[in-house]
């Protein structure tokens, strides 16, 4: 059988040199060097303005009144430069610093955008935030922790759908910057004029003033098990991330680079990764208002039939929703695939028929497939760390490091944790030294809490492959570890496309159990009509067979109480932003899963749920 043909796609990295330590540690590096990067992502800026002024730096579609979304409006690096200017100096007239930045509470926008850059060329840092702390969480705990931790001098958001949230939680020194609406009893700084400030020289000797070591931004963590801790983001890590990933994907500087991107701002894989690609390769983001969500991703397909993009990013929910489009939606397939060059995921396992669904429409349409690129990393790298060295990934595969960055191999617990050392790490978590000091080992490397294993162990140039997370892995009852990134992936790649997520039970128990968020996908499945709540379509004899199918496969390739899942229910209620259940990418945290639905948990493991689905064979 011949070996599937790829759109040709060049590796940056495909040679590593690994060395051994102390027993039981190894430390594993790119043969290829890092090469020189800026000092400051502003001089990139700075660079597109001045070489392609006329360029578009990002566009969005224009919202209606109705709320709907119409054509796009550009903007331009001059006019990005331009505004970044303006926006500086009335950040440098209100005296904003590091220990009084700017906290952006809304949505990828491109005022947001603005905003962001105005800081940067000030040298103020900005707090891009969850929206969800200020739309969805009932009791602001969150946005109040955010607050409380940067203390900022300035908050923005574009509209008065955060007035409930800023009239409960912003303090009265604390400016108030929207684009349109108004909060109660409260002076609000329109962004307009904000963008009319006149720059100064100031501007100039505020750029002077900043460098490598100068804070861009604070990223919080997801907060899953404790509050979200503040990640210090300077410019040295956010320039050499971009080198990088220039040498580990050289894509992105052999031609234009084009992206048509939901990821949220207030998250690394949005916020640095892509924007920062962006300004670094002097490219064009178009903001998508749509999400892997049945109400909103009809945006995302509407926007990637017209944009096409030449490398394009998502999570799996994303990617699932594009692979089962693909299949009909001709106008999708052919602009989506028209000059892509690589699709790259991350932020939870792709399932393998998800993959292959994908692989089918690119040879359909274009004759091969599309690498889909994929790697590690996390917040506090940057995030760039770790990516695949050939076109052949399969689920799981995580590849090598990039250049520049070290990792250490350390033995635990039977397991292997990746730890990280280079230019592109965090210099720790704003104003929590214990818990920075509790980040890195004795030698300086980061702890990354990943679990990794070899692809092949004959050749170590192929690299890693994901082992689940250290932390999420559990005993049972019988002293038997229970590996649980490996395991969650089977369940979701046996159920697909049926299996949103899987979280792994029976900590401290004999067996393991499995709860299951399924996917949009089973209503269709229990030939129920479309109002009937989800628990009654859990409930039926059609998705209850399916899922009993699902659990007897399994079975059949469990090869003892640790990987054979002995007990099974769904989930009708999905996972909650608000708990820290899953995060503004879609992805599940186990942990606080388990911890909100203990009750569930328990009655699983004593029979006493009314559905719980065991193996028949």
């Amino acid at each position: 059988m011949n070996a599937p043909q790829f759109r040709p796609l060049k590796f940056g990295v495909t040679r590593v040199t690994l060395r051994d330590g102390a027993p039981g540690t190894h430390y594993l590096k790119a043969d290829q060097e890092l090469q020189p990067f800026a000092e400051r992502m502003t001089d990139r800026l700075q660079h597109w303005a001045q070489t392609q002024p006329d360029h578009t730096f990002m566009a969005r579609r224009v919202k209606q009144a109705d709320g709907s979304t119409g054509d796009w409006k550009h903007i331009s690096y001059a006019q990005a430069w331009q505004a970044a200017r303006s926006i500086a100096q009335g950040l440098i007239d209100r005296g904003l610093n590091a220990e009084r930045p700017v906290v952006i509470l809304s949505e990828n926008s491109l005022e947001h955008a603005l905003l962001a850059l105005g800081a940067m060329v000030a040298g103020v840092p900005f707090v891009p935030t969850s929206p969800p702390y200020s739309l969805v969480s009932v009791d602001y705990d969150k946005l109040k922790h955010v607050l409380k931790t940067v203390t900022p001098g300035m908050v923005f958001a574009t509209d008065a759908r955060y007035a409930k949230a800023i009239a409960a939680t912003v303090s009265e020194d604390m400016e108030v910057v929207m684009c349109e609406g108004a909060v109660e009893g409260r002076q609000v700084t329109t962004f307009e004029s904000l963008c009319a400030t006149t720059a100064t020289p100031a501007v100039d000797a505020a750029i002077a003033a900043t460098g490598p070591d100068t804070i861009v931004k604070f990223l919080f963590t997801s907060g899953s098990t404790k509050l979200p801790k503040a990640v210090i983001n300077t410019q040295r890590l956010w320039c050499a991330n971009q080198q990088q990933m220039a040498q580990s994907m050289p894509v992105l500087a052999e031609k234009e680079l084009v992206l048509v991107d939901w990821l949220p701002w207030n998250h690394t894989f949005g916020g640095n990764h892509n924007v920062g690609m962006t300004i670094y390769h002097g490219g064009t983001l178009y903001i998508d208002d749509g999400k892997p969500t049945p109400a909103l991703i009809g945006e995302t397909l509407r926007n990637l039939r017209e944009i096409a993009p030449t490398v394009y990013f998502n999570v799996p929910t994303g990617f699932e929703a594009i692979a089962h489009a693909m299949k009909t939606d001709d106008l999708l397939r052919k602009t989506l695939l028209s000059r892509l060059q690589m699709f790259f995921y991350a932020g939870a396992a792709l399932a393998q028929p998800i993959w292959d669904s994908l692989y089918e429409s690119q040879e359909r349409e274009v004759g091969e497939r599309i690498v889909m690129g994929t790697g590690l990393g996390m917040t506090e790298s940057g995030p760039f760390g770790i990516f695949v060295t050939n076109p052949f990934v399969q689920a799981g595969d995580l590849g090598v490091p990039t250049p520049g960055l070290e990792l250490k191999l350390v033995d635990m617990q039977g397991k292997t944790e990746v730890r990280y050392r280079g230019p592109n790490i965090t210099p720790g978590y704003w104003r929590n030294p214990e818990e920075t000091a509790g980040a890195f080992d004795e030698e300086g490397f980061f702890k990354t809490g990943d679990a990794v294993k070899w692809i092949d162990e004959t050749d170590v140039h192929l690299g890693l492959k994901f082992d689940g997370r250290i932390a999420e892995d559990f005993k049972l009852a019988t002293g038997t570890f229970v590996s649980v990134g490996p395991l969650r992936g089977k369940i979701i790649a046996a159920g697909a496309p049926y299996i949103q997520d899987a979280v792994l039970t029976g900590i401290n128990m004999k067996e393991v159990g499995a709860m299951i968020f399924p996917t949009p996908a089973v209503r269709a499945l229990s030939g129920l009509a479309a109002d009937v709540p989800l628990s009654e379509v859990l409930a039926s004899a059609p998705v209850l067979a399916k899922f009993q199918e699902i659990v007897n496969e399994l079975a059949k390739t469990g090869t003892g109480s640790a990987n054979r899942i002995a007990r099974l229910c769904l989930l009708s209620e999905p996972p909650t932003i608000d708990k820290g259940e899953i995060t503004d990418k879609g992805s599940i945290n186990q942990r606080s899963v388990l911890t909100h639905r203990a009750d569930t948990v328990a009655a699983l493991h004593a029979d006493t749920l009314h559905y719980i689905v065991k193996p028949q064979i």
